[in-house]
């Protein structure tokens, strides 16, 4: 493999594609900062040997200080230190006695630089960037007047000498030896030059770190700003500058360029990173004029490429309302893209307006199967194997709602997976991953979610990774590190969670696009462990956060707290709309937890029989969409309704058929529960028992409640707990094991005077809120 001291200096095409864009051009500026690159240029080559890690370092530099806007001396030498502090010494040395001394040394070191043509040694061939960058500064050095020169010495001896500058002291700014890109152009006469120059003032602004630059960049610097940001705003926007910051760089570029169009896409995807629609919309309706006023799609298409232009902006209009949820301004700027596309006979850009209309039929709420189906046809016909692959993850994901097989689904992500790999979509892969960690846990899976999830958080990119990226900061990693903090936090691992949000944090901070993920994600967990532990109060205040998240799962959350504070009335009406709702939307998951906490609310009026008939058709739906998890719970309340109704016998059989899925996959608290439960069965059917089966039965409703309590102590559920202490007491009290006995009876006692309930109430209320 070829080094990257070989790749900049000998092969030209091993580049970033980036790079072949700007590097060939001849426009561009004479500033002390392109000396100072040109200085450490020289020394890397004409210094005693460097060290071949730091050399690497200095190398993989190289391109961005090129092509990268100008830097202060300070901030240029610190970055060259951290390479190479040998080098950057150098450096600094080159450029003291080129400052302190007079133009003559200047001229000196410009006419001793390692050349293509007069140095045959030279390792800046001609051909590689650092050659042609060389050559290039030549060329305009040798193109400046006695004036330019004398001015360019002028504003070398400002840029080293304000490095040295005082705090207080007024740092002067750095000129540019050129109004406009122009100004360097090869062709233009001497003279011509000397004239603008004549007309320029030296720019006294205070130079701040903060600012790219104070003045206009040039072309190159400005493409690669823009490649840079819009590279990391795809695959690490944590690294890319905060919006605000960015904005203010994009409408410092566009005072100077307003037809710049890249500069107007890169504010529509910025304005996006912040929900602002005025701000995008405008960004993308300006990327769209400029692109077709430019006429950069015209000169090599002719007609065709304004009319591409017009088609795909009114595509990309319709995206952006879609993001928006305007699904009716949508709708009509995907239409007119539609007809745009029919009339010019372009099937590509067709097959991605049918990929965006099953996209808003899904998002309103409608079947659009069939046209999935009919876009993943068309667009394998077409060869769009990244179309093909998003067409069969949504109707994997439609299948999974509408209660597909697991092995339909998986066979169907299967196929895809081949296409990702066969053409190396990257991005599809980390998709379909996360896409199939949720499947596994919304069919209550949570060994093979929690393995897909690491499958995915370890896994390499195939993506070549520019500027240091690491690909992680995407939505599917959000995604399974979601996933992951709730499966830990099922299992009481509250310490994992904490690294795992605090990570999310780091990645995804508050202001960008997939950050309600984990907020969401961290509030479902902390009113969840408030709720576990009785502490309604802690709880209560999560729900106006959850529904500004996600208004159905804040509904969902505030019937529980109503039911917990026995405001029933007002969580019954609740769950009542939330289940005509989610009926409306086919929103199964939401449909059976509803059912359930509604079978809870006719328990505290005793009214067991009324909860059978609706715990019977939520388990039909469980198993009809094949919800392992659910239909497990469902299955715990059908065997506390009927231990309620007196047939324990029953109850029992009915739980041992739940108990296996729920002790391998389920939550600790399910598992608590379920054994708590099984304890209570055992207990009832000990009373129709004979001596020898009764103390049998009542030994195994002992253990488990056991380990019932050892479960209840990782989550620190202290109500769960007192009842299970209660219990174990009564059961050591009839074993007549009077040691047990007074151990279970001075917990019970401790936790009921710690949670300040009625010692009378706790018979009640072991039995009413066991689930």
């Amino acid at each position: 493999m070829a080094s990257v001291h070989e790749s900049l200096y000998f092969n030209p095409m091993m580049t970033n594609g980036v790079v072949h864009a700007n590097v060939f051009g001849i426009k561009d500026w004479v500033t002390p900062y392109k000396i100072s690159v040109l200085a450490l240029l020289y020394e890397m080559t004409t210094s005693k040997p460097i060290a071949l890690q730091e050399r690497r370092r200095l190398n993989k530099l190289i391109l961005p200080l090129q092509q990268g806007p100008d830097l202060t001396l300070d901030q240029f030498l610190k970055t060259v230190e951290e390479c190479c502090p040998q080098t950057a010494y150098a450096v600094k040395l080159r450029l003291h006695e080129m400052a302190d001394g007079e133009l003559k040394d200047m001229e000196y070191f410009f006419a001793t630089l390692p050349t293509p043509f007069s140095a045959i040694d030279s390792e800046a061939y001609k051909t590689s960037v650092v050659g042609l960058f060389m050559r290039h500064m030549l060329l305009a050095y040798n193109k400046l007047s006695f004036s330019q020169v004398y001015k360019l010495y002028k504003a070398l001896q400002q840029y080293y000498h304000s490095h040295y500058s005082q705090p207080g002291d007024v740092q002067v700014g750095l000129p540019a030896l050129a109004a406009d890109d122009s100004d360097m152009d090869l062709t233009s006469t001497e003279d011509n030059v000397g004239e603008r120059m004549e007309k320029e003032e030296l720019d006294t602004a205070p130079l701040h770190e903060s600012e790219l630059s104070r003045g206009p960049l040039s072309q190159k610097q400005a493409e690669y700003f823009l490649a840079r940001q819009a590279y990391l705003l795809k695959n690490d926007e944590n690294k890319a500058l905060k919006p605000s910051a960015l904005q203010d760089e994009l409408n410092n570029m566009l005072k100077f360029n307003p037809d710049f169009a890249e500069a107007h896409y890169l504010s529509y995807l910025n304005s996006m990173r912040v929900q602002d629609i005025f701000i995008s919309t405008h960004s993308l309706l300006h990327y769209f004029d400029r692109l077709i006023l430019s006429g950069s799609e015209g000169k090599s298409n002719g007609d065709e490429g304004y009319g591409r232009s017009l088609r795909y902006a009114a595509l990309n209009l319709a995206a952006l309302h879609c993001r928006f949820g305007h699904y009716q301004q949508a709708d009509l700027a995907l239409q007119e893209a539609i007809r745009i596309a029919q009339e010019s006979n372009d099937h590509v850009c067709l097959q991605h307006c049918l990929s965006w209309l099953y996209t808003l039929e899904q998002m309103k709420g409608s079947d659009s199967s069939v046209l999935t189906e009919d876009s993943v046809k068309m667009a394998a016909h077409f060869c769009l194997p990244y179309l093909v692959s998003l067409g069969i993850q949504s109707l994997v994901q439609q299948g999974a709602v509408q209660g597909k097989t697991a092995h339909e689904l998986m066979d169907a992500l299967k196929d895809t997976d081949i296409l990702h790999w066969k053409h190396s979509l990257s991005e599809l892969i980390d998709i379909s991953l996360a896409q199939t960690t949720s499947i596994w846990r919304m069919y209550g899976k949570s060994t093979m979610a929690q393995q897909q999830a690491q499958l995915l958080l370890n896994m390499n990119s195939l993506e070549q990774v520019n500027f240091g990226v690491q690909q992680n900061n995407t939505e599917a990693f959000a995604v399974a590190l979601c996933h992951l903090a709730e499966l830990h936090a099922e299992q009481g691992l509250y310490g994992a969670v904490s690294e795992v949000l605090k990570h999310l944090k780091e990645q995804f901070p508050p202001h960008t696009q997939h950050a309600k993920l984990w907020m969401l994600c961290d509030l479902k967990i902390q009113f969840d462990r408030a709720m576990n532990d009785g502490k309604y109060h802690l709880a209560e205040p999560h729900v106006t956060a959850i529904a500004a998240l996600n208004k159905t799962e804040g509904l969902y959350r505030k019937a529980q707290v109503l039911k917990a504070l026995n405001r029933t009335t007002e969580a019954y009406s609740i769950l009542q709309r939330l289940q005509l709702y989610c009926e409306k939307t086919k929103y199964t998951e939401m449909i059976i937890r509803v059912m359930l906490v509604t079978a809870e609310l006719h328990w505290e009026s005793s009214g067991f029989a009324t909860a059978l008939p609706l715990l019977l058709q939520a388990l039909a739906l469980a198993r009809q969409h094949h919800l392992q998890a659910l239909a497990s719970e469902t299955i715990l309340h059908l065997a506390f309704t009927q231990l309620m109704l007196g047939v324990p016998e029953q109850a029992l059989g009915v739980l041992h058929e739940a108990m296996e899925p729920i002790l391998a996959h389920g939550a600790v608290m399910d598992k608590g529960r379920a054994l708590l439960l099984a304890a209570r069965c055992q207990m009832a059917m000990a009373g129709t028992r004979s001596n020898g089966q009764k103390h049998a039965a009542l030994g195994l409703a002992v253990q488990s409640l056991g380990e019932a309590a050892a479960y209840f102590s990782m989550l620190d559920c202290k109500e769960r707990l007192r009842d299970v202490h209660y219990l174990q007491a009564r059961l050591h009290h009839t074993l007549g094991q009077t040691p047990q006995r007074n151990k279970c009876a001075m917990l019970f006692r401790l936790l009921d005077q710690e949670l300040q309930a009625p010692g009378a109430a706790v018979a009640i209320l072991s039995f009413i809120q066991i689930l």
